[in-house]
């Protein structure tokens, strides 16, 4: 069995106490997007994730109500 070698980019080798090599241990920042971004974490995705959890927990309501059973029952589970 042999050794392989592997250059990984500058700055993403760590070593431990004992010497080893631990490759790509540092993350990345996380980059937040922009308001004008069309995907990403930012403010205006977040507020239509919000809002569409509240419509859909509304609608899970009107349909427990409509039915007399419970979603989770109405779905087999």
């Amino acid at each position: 069995m042999s050794a392989t070698t592997f250059n990984a980019p500058t700055g993403l080798v760590t070593h431990d106490p004992e010497g080893h090599e631990n490759v790509y241990a540092k993350e990345l920042p996380i980059q937040i997007a922009g308001a004008d971004a069309g995907w990403g974490f930012h403010q205006r995705a977040e507020k239509l994730n919000g809002r569409l959890a509240m419509l859909g927990f509304i609608a899970a309501i009107v349909t427990e109500l409509a039915t007399g059973e419970g979603l989770l029952h109405l779905i087999g589970l």
